[in-house]
């Protein structure tokens, strides 16, 4: 039995992957009402609409029933509700389950990784189980059965290995890695770098504006993910460059699709409201931000990103700062 906790789209389209394969899912949810509506339309109407659930998926909003022998549990809630849906499922996880973090971002008031709320929540025991599900994956392409790569990663490589073959189809295809730090911190720190690179399309600037943005924004990244213990190649792969282009880029994309409407001239209460869903890049600026001054490495993307979405800094005004820096060398003279 696999529990997938979260009835967004994320963890509707995983139910569905893993449904597909005739494995059975109980999908969780908090709303009774919208659980007994998609056990009876085979529906996620307001994420997925036109999506019907394969028959061994059973949506439930009973947080014990959807956890009983479950022996691959995959937390799909928005990043800010890990803490709360871990701390609620804490007494009820089959003692041996793997726990797959298919959620991307940071926990904003203390800029943990998702793994690490893990442990302080579930203890060490478990958090040796602890994989993260992470890489260039949008919803609704993959609900159409469109080719996707992804990467589970993982302390303990039988972990992953049990994951990748648990996860894997011919259309999603699953690469392991040990790197669990990088490959997480991949996912949720190209979030506000998508969400700037959707600031630059709807500013009007062109590619080599965007190009810009995001090889340096990948710069970024990769420092902090180095500096905070993960891998610097780690950021090249699946999860890091992989996953930013696709956000990046895609009208799929809920942080690009915010940002777009931000550089459009819209304000940041209006562009959440119009979006629906919760865009992981706004807490994740934030909580990149506070992790980098941690960690005193320079982010001046992320940065000015925060002063756009919390201080309210006119976007052109950020732009300029970014652009009037002081010179530097991409990479060292020999």
């Amino acid at each position: 039995m696999i529990a997938v906790l979260g009835a967004g789209s994320w963890g509707t389209a995983l139910a569905w992957l893993l449904g597909e394969q005739g494995l059975p899912v109980r999908l969780w949810m908090r709303d009774p009402a919208r659980a007994a509506e998609m056990a009876a339309s085979r529906e996620n109407s307001v994420y997925l609409p036109g999506l019907l659930l394969p028959p061994s998926v059973a949506p439930t909003a009973d947080l014990s029933a959807a956890l009983a022998d479950a022996s691959v549990t995959v937390i799909a809630v928005p990043t800010q509700a890990v803490r709360e849906t871990l701390r609620a499922a804490s007494g009820l996880l089959p003692p041996c389950t793997m726990l797959a973090i298919a959620a991307k971002g940071l926990e904003r008031g203390t800029g943990r990784r998702l793994s690490e709320v893990a442990s302080e929540e579930l203890g060490e025991g478990l958090a040796r189980r602890v994989a993260v599900l992470s890489g260039p994956n949008l919803s609704g392409e993959i609900v159409r059965r469109v080719p996707t790569a992804t990467v589970a990663a993982a302390r303990e490589e039988e972990v992953a290995l049990a994951l990748q073959q648990v996860f894997s189809t011919p259309a999603f295809r699953v690469y392991t890695n040990p790197d669990l730090i990088g490959v997480e911190l991949g996912g949720a720190l190209k979030n506000p770098i998508a969400l700037a690179a959707g600031v630059c399309d709807g500013l009007g600037f062109g590619d080599n504006t965007k190009a810009s943005l995001l090889t340096r924004g990948l710069a970024e990244m990769t420092r902090l993910g180095v500096a905070a213990g993960g891998r610097a190649e780690t950021f090249s792969g699946l999860s890091g460059l992989g996953d930013l282009v696709a956000t990046a880029h895609s009208p799929l994309s809920r942080n690009y699709r915010l940002g777009l409407a931000l550089g459009r001239g819209e304000s940041l209460e209006s562009a959440q409201a119009s979006l629906g869903q919760v865009a992981e890049g706004v807490p994740t600026t934030d909580a990149a931000c506070r992790l980098s001054e941690r960690l005193g490495v320079d982010a001046p993307i992320i940065r000015e990103l925060r002063h756009i979405l919390y201080v309210g800094k006119p976007v052109a005004e950020a732009v300029s700062i970014l652009m009037s820096r002081p010179y530097r060398d991409e990479g060292p003279f020999d």
